[in-house]
């Protein structure tokens, strides 16, 4: 769902029916600063010399999220 429509009826009846994960995504999304914090940690997983596991840990613990496998 593109984010310029969350202020339609349809995107306020659907997140109202979401449960707690997906109401947790539908937030990260819109928020600019997990947006660019996520774009600043990809990039810096694209450097070859970077812990990819620790980066994913720091941005998780950041945001409070869990990633599964």
């Amino acid at each position: 769902m593109p984010t310029e429509y969350w202020r339609s009826p349809e995107t306020i009846d659907r997140l109202n029916r979401l449960e707690r994960p997906g109401f947790a995504v539908e937030f990260l999304r819109r928020n600019a600063l997990y947006r660019r914090d996520f774009v600043r940690t990809k990039r810096h997983l694209a450097r070859p010399t970077v812990d990819a596991e620790a980066a994913r840990a720091a941005l998780a613990r950041r945001w409070g999220l869990r990633f599964r496998a």
